[in-house]
């Protein structure tokens, strides 16, 4: 198991969802009083159960609504999961939802050591990466903005350079580098290349199916949010765009 660096088993996310639309919040508690309101149970993920060895490059497909990014999410730590366990061996940088904790009143100066800090780093470490940071986002005089004022594509270069500014043992990408110029995208994308080079474990999800036979050493395809298929990227692949005819 020493070569393992994340280990699922048996993760399930569970959710209780209305089964009735409530047209204001003060008929939604009249209901909830009167325990009018049914509910059904929707299972985002079901017994979900994978390794990924360390150094590895390991692909998630399915269609939207399978349960890709919840799963991220778990193996992240930012949800927790219902039921079942996730094993992480090593440092993670998730690049999920790039800049969700930023504060919009704040500059983006003040944003990378809050953002920082929420990452797991020091704010001495920060700090001492500020200016690292703020040249690989070329962002140049905007970062003294108010993140406000920044377009979604500052923000996920904002996000990418603190997310990025160590090499991670286990690095999460989600679809991240869709927003932004084609400059930075290639930028990150060589950015990612050598973290991989680097011997750090990816889990990788993307739309491209294309990209992920080419890097991928594994891929799950999750379907309804349960397990289809694991194995090499293109058996797997080939058996999903199959599925979609």
């Amino acid at each position: 198991m020493s070569d393992i660096a994340i280990q699922a088993s048996n993760v399930t996310m569970k959710y209780r969802l209305a089964t009735e639309k409530v047209d204001s919040l003060k008929h939604f508690f009249i209901k909830k009083l009167r325990k009018e309101i049914q509910y059904e149970d929707f299972y985002a993920l079901q017994d979900v159960s994978f390794s990924v060895r360390k150094g590895e490059v390991f692909g998630i497909i399915g269609m939207n609504g399978a349960g890709k990014s919840t799963l991220l999410k778990i193996i992240a730590g930012v949800l927790k999961p219902t039921s079942g366990t996730v094993v992480r061996r090593g440092s993670i940088a998730p690049l999920i939802e790039l800049g969700a904790g930023f504060n919009g009143e704040l500059t983006g100066a003040e944003n990378i050591i809050l953002n920082g800090m929420l990452l797991g780093y020091s704010k001495k470490f920060i700090k001492d990466k500020f200016d690292e940071i703020v040249e690989f986002s070329e962002l140049g005089k905007f970062i003294h903005t108010p993140l406000k004022n920044y377009s979604s594509g500052m923000k996920a270069r904002l996000g990418f350079s603190i997310a990025t500014v160590v090499q991670p043992d286990i690095l999460i990408v989600d679809e991240v580098l869709a927003v932004g110029d084609v400059k930075f995208k290639e930028k990150s994308e060589r950015k990612i290349r050598s973290m991989m080079e680097g011997g750090t474990t990816v889990l990788f999800v993307s739309h491209s199916l294309g990209q992920v036979e080419q890097i991928c050493d594994n891929v799950l395809w999750l379907e309804r949010g349960c397990v289809k298929e694991i194995g090499a990227p293109k058996d797997v692949i080939t058996q999903f765009t199959c599925s979609l005819t």
